[in-house]
C-alpha cells in the first residue's frame, strides 16, 4: 500500500498533497533575496556566497568566522611584561657600555682567533690597517645582534609586542608599529638629524662586511652601490615593524572601506570568485556556471537557491575526479531549463514566509546565540556565535529547562526553521510535534499540518504509518499505547496486536479503525467470531491460527488486551470520530513519507482537554519515526523529529532506538521542563543516548545533578594561600611588629601559596541551578563523525 502518506480529503475539502515533483516556478519573479546572515547592512547574495566559512569546532557559527588570537595572560600580564622589558634592557645597556669601553675579559680573543694575524700589531688588539678596523666593526655588529636577541629572549619581548601591539585592532596597531619604526630609523640613520655618530651599529657593520668580502678599497666609489646598501638596510629595519603592525592588512582594510558598493548588480568580472561557481568550471561545466552566475548577479537567486543548487551538484558529482556522465548531463540540462529555480521543492516554495533566526542554508547552520565571555568557557570560543546543524542534531539533542526559559522560542523554532530551509534545499525532512497554539512557525512554512481533534484539519495521522507488515505496525503501536506502563510487557502487547492486525489485514486488505480494534482487544465475541469466520478459506490458515491463539489468551490474568483497549479508548472519543480511520475519507499523514520526501510537517496535539491522548500520540509518533528511518538508512536527506514537550513520551525501547539514529542519518530534538518527567530508570540511559545536552537557566539541582554526571569532571589548577603569623626573635623586630599591629590591627603574616591540580566537575548541580543568568544555557555537543565540544555557556540573546 504505497500511498506516500496521502489519501482523499475530509468533508470534500481538497487536501494539500504531500509534495510530489512539480513544475518549478518561473525564475523571473522569485522571492526577494534576503540579507546575508549576520550582516549589518544590505549586501548581495553573491557577497554572502563568497564569505568564507572555515572549518571550526562543533557548535561554532562558521559564516565569516575568524579564529581568535592566541590567549594572553590577563592578570598582571602588562605589569610583568613591562618589568621584564625594563630589566632586560638595563642589563643589555650595561653590558654594551662595558663592551664599548673594552672592560669585558677576553672580548677580542674570538676576533683574533678567526682573523689573520698580520691584521694586528703583535701582542695587542690594535689593527694595522683597514682590514683590522673593518673586522672590529663587523665584530661589534655581530655582538650587538647577539645581545639584542638575548635581551629579547630574557625579557620576553615577543610576548610583550603581541600583548601591547599585535592584538590591537587596526589602524592603531599599524600606527604604533610605524612610530617604533621611525624611532629605529632615527637611531640607524642619525645623519638625518644632523648627528655624527650612529648609536646603533647596524649600517657600519654592513659597509665594513661588504668591504672585507669584496677586498676592493674602491667599492664605495660608486653611488649606486651606496644607495643600494642604504635601501637594503632600511628595508631590513622596516620589515619586522611591518610584520608587527600588519601594514598590508591595514592597507587592504582601508582600501576596502573607501570602495563604495555599486547600486546595480556587479558585472561578472567584478563579482567575487565564488559567484562564478568555480567547482562547476573545474569540472568543465562552463555553460551551467555562466547561467548560474548570471542568475546570481542579477538578483534572481536566493540563499536557499544557492544551497539547493550546491546540494544538487554534490549529488551529481560526489567525486570530482570521477564524475558520473549521466548525472552531469542531467544536472546541466536541469540548470539550462530552469536556472535559479532548478530542483525547486515540490511545494514550489523557494523560501519560508518569515524567519525569526539567523540561518546559513549553504552549510545548514542556524545561530542560536553567542558563547559567553565567561571564564568557564575556553578562550578560543568566547564571543563566537553558537550554532546547530544536522551534523550535531544527528546525535540527537536533549534540552531541559522550566517553562519560560526559552526552549521553544530560542531553540525549537530556530531549529525547525533551519530544517525547513534544509527541506527546501532538498537536504532535510522535519516533523515538529507540539501543543496546539505553540509558536513554531506559520502554516505556510509547512507542507503538512496535522491537528487531531480539530474538525477543520485537512490531515490526520496514520496510526499504522502506511505499513503492510502487521508485526511492524504492532510493534510501534504497542510502544505508543502501553510503552510507558511498567505493569505491561511491551513485547507481549505487540504480539497481542499482531494476532489481531494480521488476520484483519488479510481479510479486509487494511488495518482496523480505532473503534474496531478496541472491540477486538476487549474480546468482543461478535467481532472475533465474524473475523474467524471470514478466515475459513485455506489460504488464511496461518492467520486463523494467530486469531485462535488470541482468543485463547483473551481474559487470562496476564492478558495485555484490556490495557491496550483502555489506552486506545483515549482515541475513541467523539472529538476524534473522523480521525485515525484507514478506510475513511480523511487524509492521513504517514510518518513513512519523511524517508522518501524532504517534507516539512507539523503536528498540533490537542493537549487542552485531551492531555493523555496527546501524550499517547507523541509516543506513537516517536516510535513510528524510529521504526521508519531504519527502512531506508541510506536516504540522501537528513530526517529529524522535534518534540517540543517530550514529557511522558520516552520509553525504554525508544531510548534505545534514539541511540541508533546517529548511524541512520536521523535525529530527534527533545524538550523537557524537568528530567523528573522521565522515569528514573530511564534518566541515565537517556543522557547516554543523546550526543547533545542543553541545560537552560532555572533548572533545579535535581536536574543539574544528571547533567553533572553526564558531563563528568576535568583537571584544573588551583591555588591555595595560607597565612602564617611571623614570630620575631630580636627585640627590635618584635617592637616593629607590635607597632605595626597597633597601627593596622593585624598581626604580621606571611603567605604560603600551594599550587596543585585537582579533578573538579565541569559544571556542578549548584552552578547550573543558581549561577546561570536569565537567557543563558549550558550546551554540550557531539557530531556523528565523533567530534565533540565540552559544556559551554551560551548567551541565547546574543
Amino acid at each position: 500500500m504505497d500511498t506516500e502518506g496521502t489519501h482523499g480529503a475530509r468533508d470534500g475539502q481538497r487536501a494539500a498533497p504531500v509534495p510530489r515533483p512539480a513544475t518549478p516556478t518561473a525564475p523571473a519573479a522569485p522571492p526577494m533575496p534576503r540579507r546575508p546572515p549576520g550582516a549589518e547592512g544590505p549586501a548581495s547574495v553573491a557577497d554572502w556566497l563568497a564569505t568564507p566559512r572555515p572549518e571550526a569546532a562543533p557548535g561554532i557559527w562558521r559564516y565569516g568566522y575568524r579564529p581568535p588570537e592566541p590567549e594572553a595572560e590577563t592578570e598582571g600580564a602588562g605589569r610583568r611584561l613591562v618589568v621584564g622589558m625594563v630589566i632586560s634592557a638595563v642589563l643589555g645597556l650595561l653590558f654594551w657600555s662595558l663592551w664599548r669601553q673594552g672592560n669585558i675579559p677576553y672580548q677580542w680573543a674570538p676576533l683574533k682567533l678567526f682573523t689573520p694575524g698580520d691584521w694586528w700589531w703583535a701582542g695587542s688588539t690594535q689593527p694595522k690597517g683597514l682590514e683590522g678596523i673593518d673586522a672590529r666593526i663587523v665584530y661589534d655588529g655581530v655582538v650587538f645582534g647577539a645581545l639584542v636577541y638575548t635581551v629579547g629572549r630574557l625579557g620576553a619581548w615577543p610576548d610583550a609586542i603581541r600583548h601591547f601591539v599585535v592584538r590591537r585592532p587596526q589602524p592603531s596597531r599599524a600606527v604604533l608599529a610605524s612610530v617604533a619604526a621611525v624611532a629605529a630609523l632615527i637611531f640607524v640613520w642619525p645623519s638625518a638629524l644632523g648627528l655624527d655618530t650612529r648609536p646603533l651599529p647596524v649600517a657600519d657593520p654592513v659597509f665594513s662586511l661588504v668591504a672585507l668580502v669584496t677586498g676592493d678599497p674602491d667599492v664605495f666609489a660608486s653611488p649606486a652601490v651606496i644607495d643600494t646598501l642604504y635601501v637594503l638596510i632600511t628595508l631590513a629595519v622596516l620589515w619586522p615593524f611591518a610584520r608587527i603592525g600588519g601594514w598590508w592588512q591595514a592597507v587592504r582594510e582601508a582600501r576596502g572601506a573607501t570602495v563604495r558598493r555599486p547600486a546595480t548588480p556587479p558585472r561578472p568580472a567584478d563579482a567575487p570568485p565564488r559567484a562564478h561557481w568555480p567547482e562547476l568550471r573545474a569540472a568543465g561545466q562552463d555553460k551551467a556556471a555562466d547561467l548560474l552566475s548570471a542568475e546570481l548577479l542579477s538578483g534572481r537567486m536566493t540563499d536557499v537557491d544557492c544551497a539547493r543548487v550546491a546540494h544538487a551538484w554534490r549529488t551529481a558529482a560526489p567525486d570530482p575526479a570521477a564524475p558520473d556522465p549521466t548525472a552531469l548531463a542531467t544536472f546541466v540540462d536541469t540548470v539550462a531549463r530552469h536556472g535559479a529555480a532548478a530542483w525547486t521543492h515540490p511545494s514550489g516554495h523557494r523560501d519560508l514566509p518569515a524567519r525569526t533566526a539567523v540561518h546559513d542554508p549553504l552549510v545548514g547552520q542556524v545561530r542560536i546565540g553567542r558563547f559567553a565571555r565567561d571564564d568557564r568557557n575556553p578562550y578560543a570560543v568566547r564571543g563566537a556565535g553558537a550554532a546547530l546543524d544536522p551534523a550535531v542534531l544527528g546525535t540527537s539533542l536533549l534540552a531541559v529547562g522550566p517553562s519560560g526559559a526559552g526552549k521553544t522560542g530560542r531553540l525549537m523554532r530556530p531549529v525547525a526553521e533551519s530544517l525547513a530551509l534544509g527541506a527546501l534545499a532538498g537536504r532535510c525532512a522535519v516533523v515538529v510535534v507540539c501543543a496546539a497554539g505553540t509558536a513554531l512557525g506559520a502554516d505556510d512554512a509547512y507542507d503538512v499540518v496535522v491537528r487531531p481533534g480539530d474538525p477543520a484539519s485537512v490531515h490526520d495521522i496514520d496510526l499504522y504509518a502506511d505499513c503492510a507488515d502487521a508485526d511492524e505496525a504492532a510493534a510501534f503501536l504497542a510502544e505508543g499505547l502501553v510503552g510507558d506502563l511498567e505493569a505491561v510487557d511491551t513485547r507481549r502487547a505487540a504480539t497481542t496486536l499482531a494476532q489481531l492486525l494480521g488476520p484483519y489485514h488479510a481479510l479486509h486488505g487494511r488495518f482496523p479503525s480505532v473503534p474496531v480494534l478496541r472491540e477486538l482487544l476487549e474480546g468482543d465475541p461478535a467481532g472475533l467470531t465474524a473475523l474467524q469466520s471470514g478466515l475459513a478459506a485455506g489460504e488464511h490458515t496461518a492467520m486463523r491460527r494467530e486469531l485462535d491463539a488470541r482468543m485463547r489468551q483473551s481474559g487470562s490474568p496476564n492478558d495485555p488486551g484490556p490495557a491496550l483497549a483502555d489506552r486506545l479508548a483515549l482515541l475513541d472519543r467523539p472529538a476524534f470520530a473522523d480521525f485515525f480511520d484507514p478506510g475513511g475519507d480523511g487524509h492521513p499523514f504517514s510518518m513513512r513519507a519523511v524517508v522518501h520526501h524532504p517534507l516539512r510537517v507539523r503536528v498540533d496535539l490537542p493537549e487542552h482537554g485531551h492531555e493523555e491522548a496527546s501524550r499517547l500520540l507523541a509516543r506513537l509518533l516517536l516510535a513510528q519515526f524510529t521504526y521508519v528511518v531504519r527502512s531506508r538508512a541510506r536516504r540522501p536527506h537528513f530526517a529529524c523529529l522535534i518534540l517540543d514537550d517530550a514529557s511522558r513520551t520516552l520509553t525504554a525501547e525508544s531510548v534505545r532506538a534514539i541511540q541508533r539514529l546517529r548511524s541512520l542519518n536521523a535525529g530527534v530534538v527533545l524538550g523537557l521542563r524537568t528530567i523528573g518527567e522521565v522515569p528514573e530508570s530511564l534518566q541515565g540511559p537517556l543522557y547516554a543516548a543523546v550526543g547533545c545536552r542543553m541545560a537552560f537557566s532555572g533548572v533545579t539541582t535535581w536536574d543539574g545533578r544528571r547533567f553533572t554526571e553526564a558531563w563528568g569532571t576535568e583537571w584544573i589548577e588551583t591555588k591555595e594561600v595560607a597565612q602564617h603569623t611571623v614570630f620575631a626573635d630580636q627585640p627590635v623586630t618584635r617592637a616593629l611588629h607590635s607597632l605595626r599591629k597597633l597601627v593596622t590591627g593585624k598581626a604580621v603574616t606571611t603567605d604560603a601559596v600551594t599550587v596543585r591540580k585537582v579533578e573538579r566537575e565541569r559544571w556542578s548541580a549548584s552552578d547550573l541551578a543558581h549561577s546561570l543568568p536569565p537567557g543563558h544555557a549550558v550546551l554540550s555537543l557531539a557530531t556523528v563523525a565523533g567530534g565533540h565540544a565540552p559544556p559551554l555557556l551560551v548567551d541565547l540573546r546574543g
